[in-house]
This record gives C-alpha cells, sequence and structure tokens, in this order.
C-alpha cells in the first residue's frame, strides 16, 4: 500500500531545543524522541560528511521497523565530481553506509549545485551507475533543467524530480517515477519562515492524489530555522491524518 512518509532534514539543530525537544533531552535521545512524531527524515548530514558504519547501525537501532531514512548524497558527487564517472568510488562508500539500514534506507537525493546548468548527456551517463534496486531523486538548482528530454531522460530510469520550492530554481510539480519526492525550503524557498495554512492544504491535495495512484511519497520540510520545521511537518500530518502514534521511551 503507497505511503506519504512526512518529515523533516536532519534532526540536529539547537533552535529545536524547548521549541520542539524537550530542553533537558539528552543529545542521544532526539532521534528516539523525533520518531515519536514522524515517520521519516531526510539524512542532510551525510551530504557534508560520511558517517562512520557504527553511527549508521545507531541510526537503524535508534528506531521502529517502519521508519525510513532518506540520503542526501555527498557533494563529493554532485559538486565536486560533478555527477562524472569518477563517481563511482563515491558511489560504492555511499552504498557501503545505505546497505547498514537494510529495510529503513528510503530513496538517494541528489542535490546539485545552483552552477550547474543542464547537461542531459552527463546525467544519462550518471544514470547508468546507478543501482536500479534503490530510489533516486534530482533535486536541480539551475531553471535549465526542466526541460522535456530532462524530465523524459528521468521517466524513461524510474527515478524523481524532486519536487522543490529553493529560490534558486524552483520545480515544477512533476511527478517522473513511481514515487514523489518533496523538499519544502520555506516561504520564497529560503530555510526559514512557516508554510500558510492554504498552501500545506494544497500540498496535501496533491499528495492524497499521488498516493491514490499506487505512489509512495516523501516529504522533507527543510526551513529549519527557528524550528519551523517540525511545526510544519506536523500541521501537514494533521491535514492527512498521518500522525504517528506516540511511543513511550525505554
Amino acid at each position: 500500500m503507497a505511503r506519504i512518509l512526512i518529515g523533516t532534514s536532519g534532526w540536529h539543530y539547537a533552535s529545536w531545543r524547548g521549541a520542539f525537544f524537550p530542553k533537558g533531552l539528552p543529545v542521544k535521545r532526539q532521534l528516539d524522541y523525533y520518531a515519536r512524531h514522524f515517520q521519516s527524515a531526510e539524512l542532510n548530514g551525510v551530504f557534508y560528511r560520511t558517517p562512520t558504519q557504527k553511527a549508521v547501525a545507531g541510526w537503524r537501532e535508534a528506531i521502529g521497523d517502519d521508519f525510513v531514512f532518506s540520503w542526501k548524497a555527498s557533494k563529493f558527487i554532485t559538486h565536486w565530481k560533478r555527477l562524472s564517472a569518477n563517481s563511482v568510488n563515491s558511489l560504492a562508500l555511499l552504498e557501503s553506509r545505505l546497505s547498514i539500514l537494510r529495510n529503513k534506507a528510503g530513496p538517494i537525493l541528489f542535490q546539485l549545485p545552483p552552477n550547474f546548468t543542464a547537461d542531459a548527456e552527463r546525467l544519462a551517463s550518471f544514470l547508468k551507475l546507478l543501482k536500479r534496486r534503490r530510489r533516486y531523486a534530482f533535486e536541480f538548482r539551475h531553471p535549465s533543467w526542466y526541460v522535456p528530454h530532462i524530465l523524459k531522460l528521468l521517466a524513461e530510469r524510474n527515478m524523481a524530480l524532486c519536487i522543490s520550492d529553493h529560490h534558486d530554481a524552483p520545480s515544477p510539480w512533476r511527478r517522473t517515477a513511481d514515487f514523489v519526492y518533496v523538499r519544502g525550503h520555506g516561504p520564497g524557498g529560503r530555510y526559514s519562515g512557516h508554510y500558510k495554512p492554504a498552501e500545506l492544504a494544497d500540498w496535501a491535495k496533491r499528495l492524497r492524489s499521488w498516493k491514490r495512484q499506487g505512489c509512495d511519497v516523501y516529504v522533507y520540510f527543510d526551513n529549519d530555522q527557528k524550528s519551523a520545521a517540525p511545526a510544519d511537518a506536523a500541521r501537514l500530518c494533521d491535514l492527512l491524518g498521518s500522525a504517528v502514534p506516540r511511543r513511550h521511551s525505554s
């Protein structure tokens, strides 16, 4: 059965203490607390640094069986190697960590830099390097990527256009795969501020439609400043009736 999984991009934010996390909550218990409210999280810190195998295993063990982690691929792949054939070793390293999550591993997000303009040939070559058993989403930060032949290329490989409202290049609301990946960067796409109720209601309508079509939907709020992300994620969960049953701490 298709699911709508809602969460935030990361959870280790100092400004969330008191606003979302109880002030006295130990840092090592934050993921457990987070998982009592949401069914998924986008691992954002892994974009900057590859975590140890022990850290990944700790994330897997900290949460229940129904929880899903999405993984933001390393900037070595997207920003330094820029989807080139030289990405093979970095992809292997990514897979070595992702495999530790087992059934809790969700889609992999490739977020391209804003100065990376559309290059269909390079994208096509890169897609051939990816294991088909995984789900992949691409967040473009330059508007030149939003053209029919690029979207067709993603669709042919069942890979998702990340639906993003980032200010550099907000994307169209287009589905290119049998799942949908949405990133909300806040009003105006600048990481702060709360979404208006009418906007979240429109999102909820779109998400329900995709679910009815049999598509899993992953939604992550990245407006992390002043704890807007968990508040908006909770509001969207309420609109969709997908709040997580509360679990008691051990």
